[in-house]
């Protein structure tokens, strides 16, 4: 039979609020800045704070226009992390105001050098000083930004040197699209029958034309660029260099048909093919190996990787001082004349306009709540990896997140998401906060050691080894067994290959 009870349980909702500090907390800086962007465009209620500098500058413009004549405080230093495509207005312009100390990208002057790679054929720097047009004011200054260093891309080398080629229109078109399908490595990744499939390229533009444009711009600059396979890139640096280089034959017949031998380094297998002695193969080798197998890498990149760490790590009067990054607070406030308006209004308090303005209170409260938290996370791990930031990564003590939830009284999931895609810049460079969680490794005295430690010293030792007799991951097991840490070898191996170093016989030279 059908009946009516009333059964009395306990469960937890997240209120629109909090649901919101959760999501913020977990997001990265930029998404942040996006959100806080978003936010601003679309409530009416918010509005953009601008940095000290820029306040200063206004005050400063209007004291001068009213003929009062006092200058503007000057703006607190304060660093920021290089941000991308900052604007000059809005949060860009408050996050591209300060240049960072710490940022380990550097547009310094790009150049390479020929010495060793088997060829000595002058080429360009892909690297020059690249300016923009000059906007110079009225008292003649110019912009800063007119005057950044910025690495030339493989893609600007390649077209500004196809300027130079008599092509007719069409195979200049073919060979501007080969250029434009080129990886960051140089390589040619696509089929040539797929570029000629290309939308707008014509029933003339066919695979034998494309075929030419490749040969175009495979002799542009930089030799190996266009290349479609490992094996074609070695071949055309070989074939570039002069005729009498010696064993560049046998090089050419190593690269072109037996590279998997070598790699595998089959030495008697290769004497027997190619029908040399070990002399001989071994100056083949070492000419083989100073070649270039990724020709692109000289380059600027056209894509910037940016990070902009959430807090940055100073060392002031032998202390270590954690700071929010000014780049990242948050640049917004309540419109205090749009709300005192709402408030003169007799709009209810389910209106659409109210809805907002809570929003707008509620953003603003968990914006400054979150880099709260980051902060708080960033000091107790500063404060427990100190051995870090002066002895380096070899130093790294064992941490979990539960530790750091227990000593600053959160929940073990608030402190995965204050740690999740936040970064630390650090007079060592920028690391991620998970890096500062090592897992726990026994030693044989019954310590514990962390796993970054553990690779940090298989590190020294592949870097101390003798080329001709390198450590193999047995005997990297027993060393680390004398200093104390205990580890498989099979441990040995997947620390190695995380650091992507090969193998023993990969490493050693003949």
């Amino acid at each position: 039979m059908p009946s009516i009870a009333l059964h009395a349980r306990q469960h937890l909702a997240l209120t629109p609020r909090l649901q919101q500090a959760v999501r913020l907390l977990q997001l990265s800086s930029l998404e942040f800045q996006q959100e806080l962007r978003e936010a601003l465009d679309t409530n009416p209620f918010l509005e953009y704070v601008p940095p000290a500098s820029e306040t200063g500058e206004a005050a400063e413009a209007a004291d001068g226009a009213a003929g009062i004549g006092s200058a503007a405080a000057p703006a607190a230093e304060v660093p920021a992390m290089a941000t991308e495509g900052a604007g000059e207005s809005g949060l860009d312009a408050g996050m591209a105001q300060e240049a960072s100390p710490y940022a380990e990208t550097s547009y310094a002057e790009a150049s390479y050098s020929d010495e060793g790679s088997g060829y000595t054929a002058e080429m360009p720097t892909p690297g020059a000083l690249r300016t923009s047009s000059y906007r110079g004011g009225e008292d003649g200054d110019s912009e800063a930004s007119d005057w950044v260093r910025v690495p030339v891309t493989l893609r600007e080398q390649l077209h500004e040197a196809l300027r130079l080629s008599p092509l007719d229109d069409l195979d200049r078109i073919a060979t501007q699209i080969v250029i434009e399908a080129l990886d960051d490595d140089g390589y040619l990744r696509q089929d040539l029958a797929d570029l000629a499939d290309v939308e707008g390229a014509g029933d003339a533009l066919d695979e034998d034309r494309l075929r030419v444009a490749l040969r175009v711009v495979q002799t542009l600059d930089r030799p190996g660029i266009g290349a479609r396979s490992l094996s074609e890139c070695l071949v055309l640096q070989l074939e570039a260099m002069p005729h009498d280089t010696p064993h560049r034959e046998l090089a050419l017949q190593i690269v072109s048909q037996h590279l998997e031998r070598l790699a595998r380094r089959e030495h008697g297998e290769l004497q027997r093919q190619l029908g040399c002695d070990a002399a001989s193969l071994q100056a083949a080798s070492a000419l083989v190996r100073r070649l270039d197998p990724k020709p692109g890498n000289h380059y600027g990149r056209a894509d910037g990787g940016y990070v902009i760490p959430d807090v940055i790590v100073r060392q002031v009067r032998g202390k270590w001082v954690v700071s929010v990054n000014p780049a990242i607070e948050p640049r917004a406030r309540i419109h205090k004349l749009y709300a005192e308006m709402f408030a003169r209004s007799d709009q209810t308090s389910r209106s659409p306009l109210a809805q907002q303005l809570q929003e707008a209170r509620w953003l603003i409260r968990n914006a400054h709540k979150r880099c709260e938290t980051i902060l708080r996370v960033g000091e107790c791990i500063v404060a427990r990896q100190k051995a870090f930031f002066q002895y380096g990564e070899i130093a790294l003590r064992p941490m979990l997140l539960r530790d750091v939830a227990d000593e600053l009284g959160l929940h073990e999931s608030t402190v995965s998401r204050a740690t999740g895609n936040k970064y630390m810049a650090t007079p060592r460079g920028i690391f991620e906060f998970k890096r500062f969680f090592p897992r726990e490794l026994e030693t044989r005295t019954g310590g514990t050691c962390s796993a970054a430690a553990v690779r940090a010293l298989i590190k020294e030792m592949i870097d101390a080894e003798d080329p001709r007799d390198p450590l193999s991951d047995v005997i990297l097991t027993q060393e680390l067994e004398k200093q104390g840490v205990q580890v498989a070898r099979r441990t040995v191996t997947k620390y190695r290959q995380m650091m992507k170093l090969p193998a023993a016989e990969m490493r050693r030279q003949i």
